[in-house]
């Protein structure tokens, strides 16, 4: 069972060869509001929130929490990722047992298809295994979203079951640090 009080947080600011991934700062607000507020984004979450919205609603400093990273290139976010409690939807028992935490990413479109999401989520899941070993992570995504299957994919996540939901069909997948059993 995760206990997330265990987890120094915020870590130091983590380095791929590209990409920092750091905790949230002011300065971010304007880039989480894009985030959020793009339809191309939020293409697969159920649309954009109308930014008025966020405007008012956004705290002063977002995501201020364990788990929440913003992503960094060349000192400009392009995205973030969370490591958030899982809230599995539906009376699924293997939703219920897989894990108790959920990956979540957004990435502004000017970052797709460049391979960032998946360094950066790469980073994190790393971090994450660090500070808590063994502990199953687990992802959601719409099997329509091709980019997120690719993802998940090559982040080594196993699918455990597809399912209709919110008008769509929906992938639920696991990841684990630790190797399968020979």
């Amino acid at each position: 069972m995760t206990d997330r009080r265990a987890v120094a947080w915020p870590p130091a600011p983590i380095t791929t060869e590209r990409l920092v991934l750091r905790e949230s700062e002011a300065r971010d607000r304007v880039a989480v509001i894009e985030l959020n507020a793009s339809p191309e984004v939020n293409t697969y979450l159920g649309g954009p929130r109308p930014r008025a919205e966020l405007e008012r609603t956004m705290p002063e400093v977002p995501g201020q929490r364990c788990g929440w990273f913003v992503v960094e290139l060349d000192g400009a976010v392009i995205g973030m990722i969370q490591l958030k409690p899982h809230a599995p939807e539906g009376p699924s028992n293997r939703r219920l047992e897989a894990g108790e935490t959920e990956l979540g990413y957004l990435f502004l479109p000017e970052a797709w298809g460049r391979g960032y999401a998946t360094e950066a989520c790469t980073a994190a899941l790393d971090w994450f295994a660090g500070a808590l070993p063994g502990e199953p992570v687990v992802l959601y995504t719409q099997t329509a979203n091709a980019g997120s299957m690719r993802l998940a994919a090559k982040l080594g996540f196993t699918e455990l079951e597809r399912f209709e939901a919110w008008g769509a069909e929906q992938w639920f997948g696991v990841w684990s640090s630790l190797a399968p059993a020979d």
